[in-house]
């Protein structure tokens, strides 16, 4: 099975929502997300409940659950990769304006994947 490229979200200004996000979580936390994003790549569109779901309008979500709190990465494909644009904590379910957020990112890198993919400054 080909391994799925997974990319992160980045603004017009190059900030990455997804780790101002996880930087604001738990260790335990950022470490189960880190796993789930690792099985979306080695999955990719196969991913399914309960790691991943469909939401609607080509967003999906990847499931992470911790103690009582309920943690979603919102992603879509471009191609054969697999885009990640956000993180969320949620109560019940997603909430429609994170979905209208994550389609507007969608949106953006579907215009110019190169711009909005999210690139770590060289440590040198």
């Amino acid at each position: 099975m080909p391994v799925t490229t997974v990319v992160f979200f980045a603004e017009e200004d190059g900030t990455c929502p997804l780790l101002v996000w996880l930087d604001r979580l738990p260790q335990k936390v950022q470490d189960k997300c880190i796993v789930r994003i690792e099985r979306l790549a080695e999955m990719g569109y196969e991913l399914r409940r309960p790691e991943a779901d469909f939401l609607r309008d080509g967003i999906y979500e990847l499931r992470v659950g911790f103690q009582s709190g309920n943690y979603r990465m919102l992603y879509f494909f471009h191609r054969q990769t697999a885009v990640i644009s956000h993180g969320l904590t949620k109560e019940k379910r997603v909430p429609d304006r994170e979905i209208d957020l994550a389609i507007r990112h969608h949106q953006l890198f579907e215009k110019d994947p190169a711009k909005h993919t999210y690139e770590e400054a060289d440590h040198e």
